[in-house]
Formats: C-alpha cells, sequence, structure tokens
C-alpha cells in the first residue's frame, strides 16, 4: 500500500495515553525540518532480553511480563543487525508472533545471529514457526486452525521452561499453521489435541511453543516466561525503579553538564516524573513552564500549580494563555484543525516563555517506550500502521534544543513506580490521562466559553462520583462529553430543548485497547439526575458502551 501523500499534514502523535504538552514541540520541531537531538537510553540496566518483532499484536505485551519480572527488555525489528544490539549484553532472545506464514516467499526471518550467537531463544507462535523453518524443520498449514483455549501436554516433566508447573496446562492458542517436522537435534516437549508439536526444543536453549504465555488466557503464562528468564537465560532481577532513579539522574548530569533546561508541565504522570528527575539531577538548571489554555477541567490549573509548587519544589513559570487558544478556536469545529491550533498557539506561547528565559540548551520530553515502539512499527514492512501523526506546526529556527528523555525506555506502569519512588504523591502519580488538546476535543463542534463551562460542570458531576465510589483508580479514564446533538425534555411542565452529554469510562492496561466500564446502574443514575439538575442547558444524559476498537476512548 503507498505511503499517504498527505502525511505531513495529517499526523497525529501516537502516545500511549495522553499528549504531553511537550511533545506538541518535538514533532513541531521535526515537521519543520529542524530535528531535535535525541538524547541517548537511559542505562539502568546490566543485562537485556531482546525481543524480535515480527508484527505480531502481542509484542509489546511480552515486554511488558519481562518488565514485570524486573528483567530490562527492548523490542527490536526482526531484521535488526546484531550491531545496533551487542551493546545491550543480551541474556537472551524472544521471537514473537506474526500474521506472516514462513512458506511465504516474503516472509519475514531471524538474522542469522539469533541462532549463531549462543544465547537463549524463545519462539512464540510465528516466532517458533520461523525458528524451525530456519533450523531445517517443516511447517505447514494445519488441518484445523486453532484460536482460543487449548491444553497442552508434557512428554517430559523436567523440562525447565515448565519448572514446577502441572503436567497439563491450559494455554491460548492462535494460529492456523503448524510444524510437521522437527530441526535436526529438536525434540518435541509437549503436545495439543491438533498440535503434535505445541512445545520443542533443543540443548543449545532454543525453544519453541505454539502458544502465547503473555497473555492472560494462559494462566500459568507469567511463570512460564519467568522461568524462561531466570532458569534459562540467568538473568537477575535488576531492572527496579531505584535502580533506574540512581542511573538515571547520573545519566541527565552527564547529558547536561552545566546547561540549563526546560520543561513543558502538562499535569501528568509523565511530564511530572520526568521533570523531577531532571530537578533532582540537576537542580535550579531546569524551569519547567506550565501553560493554561483555558481548555482544562474545572479548578485544574490551580489544583496541578499548587501540586507543582509543594511537591516539585522546581522554578515554575505559570503562563495563562486561555484567551489566545479560544480566539484562535473561534469557529472551528474540524477536530484535527483544533489540535493543529492548540498545537501551534502552545508553541508560540512557549516559545515566547523560553526566550524570556534566555539561553536554553535542552528540553525535556515525557516520551515513553510505547511511543518510540509505535514510531518503529509505522516504519515496520511487518505490522500494520494503526495510526499516524499530527502536524501541529513549526518551531522558531533560533530555538534549537536537545531532548533530555529520561523516560523513553519506560511503560507508563514503570513511570508510575518511579514516581513513587521518587516521593510523588498518589494523586499526581495515578493521575487519569487528560488529552493535550483538553476540552477541546471533548466538545462537539465548535469551541465557546458557555459550552467549555457546561462540560466543565457535567465532568466534575462524573469525577465526584467516580472518585466517591473509590473507581477513580480501577479506571483508566472516566469523563463526560458535551455532544452536538440537542433533544426535547421536561422541565418542570417546561418544554425544553436542550444538550445531550455523553458519560465515556474505560478499562485499559495500556491505551492500545480498551473496554467499555460496566458501572453499576445506580452510579449512572446519580450521574444522570445530578449532571440533570445541576447543570443548566442539559436535559439527557447517555453512557457510551462502545469498547477500543472499534472506537477511539476520547470522541475525537
Amino acid at each position: 500500500m503507498p505511503e499517504d501523500s498527505n502525511l505531513t499534514t495529517n499526523r497525529r502523535i501516537a502516545a500511549s495515553d495522553d499528549l504531553e504538552v511537550s511533545a506538541y514541540l518535538e514533532i513541531a520541531q521535526e515537521l519543520s525540518g529542524q530535528r531535535l537531538d535525541q538524547s541517548e537510553p537511559i542505562e539502568a540496566h546490566q543485562e537485556t532480553v531482546l525481543v524480535l518483532d515480527f508484527g505480531s499484536q502481542y509484542s509489546r505485551l511480552i515486554a511488558r511480563r519481562i518488565r514485570e519480572a524486573h528483567v530490562y527488555c527492548e523490542i527490536i525489528p526482526h531484521d535488526a543487525p546484531w550491531e545496533t544490539v551487542a551493546d545491550l549484553n543480551p541474556k537472551g532472545i524472544i521471537l514473537s508472533g506474526g500474521p506472516a506464514s514462513v512458506y511465504e516467499d516474503d516472509a519475514p526471518l531471524a538474522p542469522a545471529w539469533v541462532f549463531e550467537s549462543g544465547l537463549p531463544v524463545l519462539g512464540i507462535c510465528y516466532g517458533m514457526q520461523a525458528m524451525v523453518h530456519q533450523l531445517g524443520g517443516k511447517v505447514n498449514a494445519g488441518a484445523k486452525r486453532e484460536f482460543g483455549h487449548a491444553v497442552i501436554h508434557q512428554n517430559a516433566t523436567d523440562f525447565p521452561l515448565f519448572d514446577g508447573l502441572p503436567a497439563s496446562m491450559p494455554v491460548w492458542m492462535s494460529h492456523g499453521d503448524q510444524v510437521t517436522e522437527l530441526p535436526p537435534g529438536f525434540s518435541a516437549l509437549a503436545f495439543s489435541d491438533n498440535s503434535p508439536m505445541a512445545v520443542l526444543g533443543d540443548d543449545n536453549k532454543r525453544i519453541g511453543i505454539q502458544f502465547h504465555p503473555e497473555v492472560v488466557h494462559t494462566p500459568e503464562g507469567k511463570a512460564i516466561i519467568q522461568n524462561f528468564l531466570y532458569g534459562i537465560c540467568g538473568c537477575h532481577q535488576l531492572w527496579t525503579p531505584g535502580n533506574f532513579v540512581a542511573e538515571a539522574i547520573e545519566s541527565i548530569r552527564a547529558q547536561v553538564g552545566d546547561g540549563k533546561v526546560i520543561c513543558a508541565l502538562s499535569g501528568g504522570v509523565d511530564s511530572a516524573v520526568a521533570a523531577t528527575l531532571v530537578h533532582r539531577a540537576v537542580g535550579d538548571q531546569l524551569t519547567c513552564i506550565f501553560v493554561d489554555n483555558g481548555l482544562m477541567r474545572r479548578e485544574e490549573p490551580e489544583r496541578v500549580r499548587a501540586t507543582f509548587e509543594r511537591y516539585l519544589k522546581v522554578n515554575l513559570a505559570y503562563v495563562d494563555a486561555a484567551e489566545h487558544f479560544l480566539g484562535a478556536l473561534k469557529g472551528v469545529v474540524d477536530p484535527e484543525r483544533k489540535r493543529k491550533i492548540i498545537g501551534e498557539e502552545f508553541i508560540r506561547v512557549f516559545e515566547e516563555e523560553a526566550a524570556r528565559l534566555g539561553q536554553v540548551d535542552f528540553l525535556t520530553q515525557g516520551t515513553l517506550y510505547p511511543d518510540v515502539i509505535e514510531s518503529k512499527t509505522n516504519e515496520s514492512k511487518v505490522s500494520a500502521k494503526i495510526k499516524t501523526h499530527h502536524n501541529v506546526g513549526g518551531l522558531p529556527e533560533h530555538m534549537r534544543l536537545s531532548l533530555v528523555e529520561p523516560l523513553r525506555y519506560l511503560f507508563k506502569d514503570e513511570v508510575r513506580e518511579v514516581g513513587l519512588e521518587l516521593g510523588l504523591p498518589e494523586e499526581m502519580v495515578f493521575r487519569q490521562p487528560f488529552p493535550g488538546p483538553g476540552l477541546a476535543i471533548r466538545v462537539m463542534g465548535d469551541v465557546t466559553i458557555e459550552k467549555l463551562e457546561t462540560l466543565r460542570a457535567a465532568d466534575w458531576v462524573v469525577m465526584d462520583e467516580v472518585k466517591a465510589n473509590d473507581l477513580y483508580r480501577e479506571l483508566w479514564q472516566s469523563f463526560a462529553v458535551l455532544t452536538e446533538s440537542r433533544t426535547v425534555g421536561v422541565s418542570g411542565d417546561y418544554r425544553t430543548y436542550d444538550h445531550v452529554v455523553a458519560i465515556r469510562a474505560v478499562t485499559s492496561d495500556d491505551a492500545m485497547t480498551a473496554d467499555w466500564a460496566r458501572l453499576p446502574y445506580d452510579i449512572l443514575a446519580r450521574i444522570s439526575n445530578r449532571i440533570a439538575n445541576e447543570v443548566p442547558n442539559v436535559n439527557r444524559v447517555v453512557y457510551d458502551i462502545t469498547s477500543k476498537p472499534p472506537g477511539t476512548i476520547e470522541w475525537e
């Protein structure tokens, strides 16, 4: 499929959850041809497990399971040369699943160094089939496909991958092809009803499993992965928040030296943790900039400002730019245009404030590992492109900064662990994601002060009830949307024709997928009743029961 010719004019930030406002700066400068200097990864590890990505939707989940076992890992393209990973000190390799079939002419395969390195290898699903194919075995289309729950039975109970686990285990399968002939030196170690060689391995610690241990539908999956990491690869639990913080601070000091650093704060955990790490490293060399764009929730600018001043104790520049943003958005209804305008306006305000500070050398970004992965995935030949980035304008030429990205190789849950390790308050660490464009993309149609106030009041009710019922930490996001619809209603003895408010609440682990939250009816009833009675110009409340996919978490 040819590249989208409009890519440079319709690029949306690929963020794991909320779009930190500092991300506007990075993408804007990239698109203006002034690429920010990329920071080096924080070397908070002594050993690494590599995940070779064959285009699987589960590659990121594999990485999360490894990180949860306190072992550092990185996802790399399936064809990455050894020279690009040698410095990571790999202790083992996991070959991910993927949508291809190994007998296709253009099927992706692992580079030769994977099997020549002498490192332990675990092939999962397609990864197993690729290994078998490359090492002299045979893979063919199965007589029956195998999707969903299955049970594997061990041929031998002393296999280290299954140490401490039962001889028969439920697992999750998702494949149409199957291994029909083992490579030389390999043995079949387990079978299922549909896969005679569901697990295989040799004496060189090269192992293949047809099922997916990384998903929750494989109950013993975490134990299987940990057996591979600890028992077969010989990894240690070195990837901890404490170790990361210590090494991140050291790395930041080495990078920044005596330079000056700025950081755009949004109120989200990513920018807060990044700013705290940089402040711990270089102190008053850091200035944080918080821009109130007039698109935040009720009392949020005051709350964010007070929280940062109390807990971070950093140099904080507060800019009230609400009038500028709302003026620029007047009459705009297209959501992509809203994002572009907000980005351009933010950049202008941020640049003015940065110029006021004098010479600045570095920009702190709250970039996370899912953002890095998705950027790589978008360039991959074997992965589907899910979304594009968003064009948000450009920066002045004189504003040339090097990036400090201390969170670049962390998942969201790891960021929260680091935040707690740094002593940040839970209300900051576990704040629900909030979109960078703010309420502008939760007001359908044109954005006005009147609509914003209506939405703020409705959203306040939603959040109040969610917190009162101890649901805040259980939900990934929960919020109100002011729709463009108006409906007939009755207030007292009078006919009304007012706004419809939609309530959105979802559960998720990483925002890549999300399920609508099954909120109790009595809570939904209270929310609806309170909005109808407390919020002017609203006479109807609806609840969004769309999961992601097919929908998105936000409406725009």
